[in-house]
């Protein structure tokens, strides 16, 4: 019975951790980020085998993250207020070029981020260019450009 307890409580525990540590945990990794994905990793993994390393635990161990994983996706489903505490919701960030600065600083991202997905996306070079920008669930950003705004192709343009 251990054998299944452990897992779950590591899952429900990670889950809150990381929900708590914003949709900024869950964007683009840094190298700090990937780090601290490895280190928690490692401590994880005590938890969750303890002093037993056979193949019928590890097995086991798997079998139930995925069914418990898989129970939650359909719970979330159901149930749309357990999704939205469990995986939040959009939010703007800026709006007609404005930075909300509230939000971005709850959200622990900066104008950068914003402008960095503007150019990659939309080849746009300010933020009065944006109409809106969105913080998504996943913790990419959507950006919505102002009517005629000036759009370039943010690929390099090739010459024959």
């Amino acid at each position: 019975m251990e054998a299944v307890l452990r897992p779950v409580a590591v899952y429900f525990f990670l889950l809150v951790v990381v929900r708590l540590s914003g949709k900024r945990t869950l964007a683009q990794i840094t190298t700090f980020d990937f780090v601290l994905l490895l280190i928690i990793g490692e401590a994880t993994q005590q938890g969750l085998i303890g002093d037993d390393f056979s193949v019928t635990k590890a097995l086991l161990l798997i079998t139930t993250l995925i069914a418990v994983d898989v129970g939650m996706s359909l719970l979330q489903g159901k149930l749309p207020l357990l999704d939205k505490v469990i995986d939040g919701t959009p939010v703007v960030i800026l709006e007609d070029g404005r930075v909300l600065e509230k939000r971005i600083n709850k959200s622990r991202i900066d104008e950068s981020d914003i402008m960095e997905t503007a150019r990659a996306v939309h080849g746009l070079e300010r933020l009065e260019q944006i109409k809106y920008a969105v913080l998504e669930r996943d913790g990419g950003i959507s950006i919505i450009p102002k009517a005629g705004a000036a759009w370039r192709s943010a690929q390099p343009s090739t010459t024959l």
